[in-house]
């Protein structure tokens, strides 16, 4: 099943993704590997889901959160490699989860993102991963989440088009 379809078919439609608020970019690829920055869980209408677990906000509403950051780190990758139907396999995750000292579930809340990356690309998405409870992050989101994932080579067509438009540009 192609890769779109696997999303709308769970109810997700992938937003064209809003560009780095900092001095980063979105992705960097190194050969087949490419590297999405770390990434929030930001909703559709620009505003953060905020909380701290530990602090009032339940491991579900944690895992929801997570959900967000992958569907969010989709589209900052599918900005950059045109296709998800590339994506070979997801490689790994770090995931930073803002919780209070005495908090010990990280990996409860990281797999919101790790079961919805296996239900989009099935065992294409397991991956190795990393949870850890961090002291503070940006707009106080429960979650950061960065990911390693390696594509496949794009089509030749898609390369010939784009040597193209740089030599037109070039002109």
């Amino acid at each position: 099943m192609k890769i779109e379809a696997r999303l709308k078919e769970l109810g997700v439609e992938l937003k064209p993704p809003p560009p780095p608020q900092f001095a980063f970019v979105g992705c960097r690829q190194v050969g087949n590997l490419v590297f999405v920055s770390g990434h929030g869980p930001r909703r559709a209408d620009g505003t953060w889901i905020s909380g701290r677990m530990g602090e009032g906000m339940s491991i579900e509403e944690g895992q929801k959160a997570a959900r967000q950051v992958a569907i969010n780190m989709l589209q900052t990758l599918k900005g950059h490699i045109g296709d998800l139907d590339r994506v070979k396999q997801i490689v790994k995750l770090l995931c930073l989860v803002n919780s209070t000292p005495g908090f010990r579930q990280q990996p409860l809340v990281a797999n919101g993102a790790s079961e919805f990356l296996y239900e989009v690309f099935g065992e294409a998405g397991r991956h190795a991963r990393s949870s850890v409870g961090i002291a503070s992050v940006f707009e106080n989101i429960p979650i950061e989440i960065e990911m390693i994932v390696e594509v496949k080579p794009a089509r030749r067509s898609a390369l010939k088009s784009s040597a193209t438009r740089r030599s037109s540009r070039r002109s």
